[in-house]
This record gives C-alpha cells, structure tokens and sequence, in this order.
C-alpha cells in the first residue's frame, strides 16, 4: 500500500520552501542566507529519506492549517512529492557547498532552480519534481498486462 497524502500540504510546504529560498537568494553571500539555506536542505532531507508527511511544513500544515480546511476532496501517492524532495535536496546541497565555498554564483543559480521550481509548485499545483518522478517511472517500468498470442494452423 502507498502512503497517501493531502495535495494542499504539498502546495503549503512549496510555498514555505520557496519563501525560504527567495530569503536565501536576497541576503546572499551571508551568514543568515547559509544558516537558512542549510536548514532548507535539512527539510528536504527529512522529506527524501521519512517522507514528505515528517516535515516540519507538513507538522504546521496538520495543525495549523489543515483544521480550517477541512478533510481534503481526494489523497495523492506520496512518492512523486518525495522524490521532488530529494532533487530539492540536491539542488540546496549543491547550493549550500558553493555558498561555503564562496561560489557564490554557482550557489545562487542552484538556489535559484531551487525557488522556480518551488514557486511553480505553490502558484500552479505544477510539481516539476513529481512530473520527472512520473516519467522515470513510465520509462522504467514493464507493463503489467500480458498479452496471449494465439497461433492458429491454417490447412493442417
């Protein structure tokens, strides 16, 4: 069984990470933009490795937010929104390490991947990270069905 999660705690947690990213790329090079990106790149790494429901977004989604919702219209698979948290996570890592490295530029551009995708995300519903999730998946998956050939002997 899938782990089934409320689309609009995936769109509350892109629009908390790309708040975090915009704060991140307008005090940059600094001490508060590195602290901030590395804690951005902590969330994404609870979100790859336990799934998107143990982050702290999720956990003020469940209590805060949620609640004056009411129950959601219909769940999503959790797995497309991890997997967009893990190349969220590569793209903060690589940010992070260029900003501590004081390549800035780099960092900045990984950063800025980063908060389109993110804002994409919150604005649209459009999960960039999902949508590549879904066409690795389609290209490396057999299909299920099998299809029975019958041979008939004409004249035999």
């Amino acid at each position: 069984m899938t782990t089934q999660i409320d689309p609009r705690g995936a769109r509350f947690a892109a629009a908390v990470t790309a708040t975090v990213l915009a704060v991140v790329l307008l005090t940059s090079p600094g001490p508060a933009a590195t602290g901030l990106l590395a804690f951005q790149t902590a969330v994404f790494a609870l979100g790859a490795g336990l799934g998107v429901q143990r982050t702290p977004y999720a956990a003020l989604f469940r209590s805060l937010v949620r609640p004056r919702l009411g129950p959601p219209h219909e769940l999503e698979d959790a797995a497309p929104p991890r997997f967009a948290q893990a190349v969220g996570l590569g793209f903060s890592l690589v940010g992070l390490v260029a900003l501590l490295s004081s390549a800035t530029t780099i960092g900045l551009v990984a950063v800025g991947f980063a908060f389109a995708a993110a804002l994409l995300n919150a604005t649209t519903g459009f999960c960039l990270g999902c949508e590549a999730y879904l066409l690795i998946k389609r290209a490396t998956t057999r299909p299920t069905t099998r299809t029975t050939t019958t041979t008939t002997s004409v004249g035999g």
